[in-house]
Formats: C-alpha cells, structure tokens, sequence
C-alpha cells in the first residue's frame, strides 16, 4: 500500500527561533561569543523538503526587525516559499544551545515568553491563502503546548485545512516543560489535533499519553501493537512515523526508523552513529525524509529508509536543520566517511 501523491506543496504552520549557541566545550555562562542559526520544528521540515526538491511553503509570524528579516532570508535561501510569513509585534524566540562536550550532555536554554508568534491570536491570520492549492500542512505539538494563544492557533490551522481539503500531518514533539508552565490539559488538546491528522510523526510514548493506556516499544510486534491502536482511535489516521534511539555517549548513538501504514508497515535496522556533531532536528529531518517520499506515493519501506538516512546526515550538520539536494541524500551512505571526489 502506498499513499496518493500529493498535487501541491506542503505548508508549515509554526513558530520560528533563533539559535545561538556558543563554542564547543565553552559554558554558556563563560562564552564571549555565540553562533547564530534560525530554526523551529516547522521551520525544520519546510527546509528539508525544499533542499529535497519538494515544494514548500512556511506560515508563521516573525517581528519585523532584524531577526525576523533573518529568519525569513534563511528559508528563502533554502528555496522555501516565504510569501505568507505575517510581520508582527513583538520579539523572536531564541534559546541558547550548549553542545555537548565530552562526558557533558547538551543543554538548552529557552528565552522564547512573548514572541510575536505566541502572542498572535489565531483571529489574525488567513489561513486560506497559504493552504490554497496545497498538498499537506504540517504542524506540531510545540505550538499547542505555548499556551492558550497557541493551542487555539493549532486548532485553527487544522480546522482551516480541514476546510479547504488538505491533509494534516501532525509531529507529536511533545515538550513538557511548555505544557508544564501554564495550566494546561495537554491529552484534551492533542486528542483534538491528532483527530484530524492523516499522518502522525510520534511513537508508542506519544499514543500512550493520547490513550491512556502504555505501550511498549520492546521490539517491532510490541511498536505495531501501538500503531494498530492509534489507528482504531482515530480513523483519518493513515500513516504513523517514528524513531528508535539508543544513547551510547553525547558522541554515539544508534538510530532506527518506522513507518506503519494501515495494511502495511516497515522497520529498519539501526545504524550507528559516530562522532555526532549536532542531534537538535534530527527528528525533523527524519519527518521530512518521511514525506518526501510520502509525497511521492512511496511505500512504508522507502518512506522509513529516506527518513532514517536523511536524519543520520543531520547528525553531521551542525545547526537546526538540513539542507541537502534528492542527488546528495541518495548518494549517501551511513557507513562511509570518506572524501568524496
């Protein structure tokens, strides 16, 4: 079985960040200078798709100062389509990012309350101009769990794409630490968004908390065990994606992907991964692996593949995100590090 392939582009409905980190292996509280990268989940996967050739579209709400410019002139570099970005009042998120050094993990520092997205309320943008020929919009569970401004501009997106007939994929990226700071209901709310999702980015723990009930991801049987169960609760579900990680050290680890599909599924086995260089975005880099070929009306063995190898090549990005040609992810392989002449 595979999936229909989509006749527009996919639109991205997030907040967008600035990320500045400082040298490896110098704390945050020492460091004279920080490195700057634009980012956000969305943000992440518009990139991705556009590098890969797939037409995208970013929706958002960035200030109208000199971050927000720069936050828009990197989409644009990366061939996204900025056209329906809306300039607001306020600030653009950051957060400081500490890479990990040695026996010392990575750490993140979020300085993001009153950004001009997170204070936009959802009354104030037209969805129907970007979602107008689309194929997908895309969304994610950081938005929600901003607060209330944020889980209703979820709700609108989705309810404006359900209007005008375009999927929703929707990537759990669940952030306790957001959900915890207001009082907030986060099973009520992701119950509602993953309803209208034709594609889920998330794993047994993700529809766990929407179910109430655990799952386990010990082995392939016990991961499908999950997925049918998502399925029987929320019947426009059609495609679940996901990723298995195991942490050797901050510099190795093991990754593994999976797509389940309603009549088929696919799990591939793990690669190593040495000498990590940056894992923030991997997981949207693995989403956007996943819908390039969804897109296409691939199956649930080259949707998992190109979404694990797509995130096994972000590990040795530093930045946010991932911008590499169809050509390059093809001609990669996890096991090679060799110059390429």
């Amino acid at each position: 079985m595979s999936a229909a392939k989509l006749p527009g582009p996919v639109v991205c409905f997030g907040e967008m960040l600035m990320r500045l980190s400082p040298p490896p292996g110098v704390p945050l509280v020492r460091s004279g200078a920080l490195n700057l990268a634009v980012g956000g989940a969305e943000a992440n996967v518009a990139v991705a798709l556009a590098g890969l050739g797939c037409s995208a579209r970013m929706l958002t709400v960035v200030p109208d100062n000199p971050l927000g410019r720069r936050a828009i002139a990197a989409l644009g570099e990366a061939g996204v389509d900025t056209r329906f970005i809306r300039k607001g009042e306020g600030r653009l998120g950051l957060y400081f990012f500490e890479q990990p050094s040695g026996p010392i993990g990575g750490r993140v520092t979020y300085d993001r309350a009153g950004s001009a997205f997170a204070a936009t309320n959802a009354s104030d943008i037209d969805f129907a101009p970007a979602l107008e020929g689309a194929g997908l919009l895309h969304v994610s569970g950081i938005t929600p769990a901003l607060g209330p401004s944020g889980s209703e501009l979820a709700l609108a997106a989705i309810a404006a794409a359900r209007h005008a007939g375009v999927p929703v994929c929707f990537d759990g990226n669940y952030r306790a630490n957001l959900w915890d700071a207001w009082d907030s209901n986060p099973r009520e709310i992701l119950l509602r968004l993953v309803g209208e999702a034709t594609v889920l980015v998330g794993n047994h723990r993700d529809i766990s908390l929407l179910l109430g009930k655990t799952f386990s991801g010990d082995g392939p049987d016990r991961r499908r065990e999950a997925a049918e169960a998502a399925f029987a609760a929320f019947p426009r579900l059609q495609l679940i994606a996901s990723t298995a990680r195991h942490v050797e050290s901050a510099t190795a680890q093991r990754l593994a992907g999976r797509v389940d599909l309603r009549n088929e599924q696919w799990q591939t086995q793990e690669v190593r991964i040495d000498r990590v260089v940056d894992r923030i975005g991997t997981g949207d880099a693995f989403a956007a692996g996943v819908l390039s070929r969804w897109i296409e009306g691939g199956g649930a063995e080259s949707m998992a593949k190109t979404g694990l190898a797509l995130a096994v090549m972000k590990h040795g990005i530093a930045g946010d995100s991932i911008c590499v040609t169809r050509g390059e992810l093809e001609a990669f392989d996890p096991a090679g590090s060799d110059v390429s002449r």
